[in-house]
């Protein structure tokens, strides 16, 4: 088999896709990073190897806020930021996608596309109120695991009004909430309206979000937080299948894009578990 690996390594989370010559997905895998970027690269793709068998991998690409570490380590023959791999991702398989909203473990994002090409784009500075590790926070605080979070949300009739703009104000409402005896499922539908609300207000700040939509990272498995955004918005959106991987896909979909025939990657194979590879911290002058 001949394939393309794309790798995107986040800060809650470490993806990989392996696509095949015609672009389809191969194989997939998602991992928490659990602080710890070089490791959960060597797991990811040491597991990749022995379910795949025998690949010839003809070009590798990374992304994520970890790209460059992930490529020194993997070996990688692109390095693309997290914009352009997860615009490239929605493009493959929404052509006509006008706007991609992205929300993972610490950053949220939006991107503008216009005739195929991004054009525009904004993402969250300093706050994780609008995160996926906010909701994940709030799941572990109520003991809870976050699907467990997303199915109780979602099952709720109503919501009550919960502050989106801080986490510690958000947090202060829940607590709030919970004391005045309100039920949690009502509490959980409010933390993702609010969720969704913060994200309209702090990321897209007015940017206009035009449909297609294509809502992808791991909070757009949370079917409470997409009823949220199409009721905001006024109308659906689309999630795609591996929308927890699209970064990755994005990842393997430029890695194919820009692999030239008789030129040889530099991808130093699945296992690379006992590579000597050790960081060094210093200070810029």
């Amino acid at each position: 088999m001949k394939a393309y690996v794309g790798i995107d390594v986040g800060a809650v989370s470490t993806n990989l896709a392996v696509l095949g010559t015609d672009l389809k997905l191969a194989h997939r895998a998602y991992l928490r990073t659990e602080g710890d970027p070089m490791g959960s690269v060597k797991r990811i793709l040491g597991d990749a190897g022995r379910s795949l068998g025998e690949v010839r991998v003809l070009s590798c690409g990374t992304t994520g806020s970890g790209r460059l570490l992930a490529a020194a380590l993997a070996g990688a023959d692109v390095v693309r930021n997290e914009i352009t791999a997860h615009a490239a991702a929605s493009l493959h398989f929404f052509p006509e996608a006008r706007t991609v909203i992205e929300i993972g473990g610490q950053d949220s994002k939006l991107i503008v596309i216009r005739d195929g090409i991004p054009v525009d784009f904004a993402m969250n500075t300093v706050c994780a109120a609008g995160t996926g590790s906010f909701l994940d926070h709030q799941a572990a605080r109520m003991g809870i695991t976050i699907q467990e979070l997303a199915a109780l949300a979602s099952s709720a009739q109503d919501g009550v009004r919960i502050a989106g703009r801080c986490a510690v104000f958000a947090e202060s409402d829940i607590i709030d909430r919970q004391q005045r005896g309100v039920k949690k499922e009502a509490i959980l539908k409010g933390l993702c309206e609010a969720l969704v609300r913060n994200y309209l207000a702090g990321v897209a700040r007015g940017k206009p979000i035009e449909p297609p939509v294509v809502f992808q990272g791991g909070v757009a498995s949370n079917k409470a937080v997409v009823t949220a955004f199409e009721r905001e918005l006024g109308f659906a959106i689309q999630v795609p299948a591996d929308h927890d991987v699209m970064g990755a896909i994005g990842a393997a979909l430029l890695a194919a894009r820009e692999a030239t025939v008789g030129k040889s990657t530099r991808f130093r194979g699945f296992e690379v578990t006992g590579s000597a590879l050790a960081s060094q911290v210093f200070e810029c002058t």
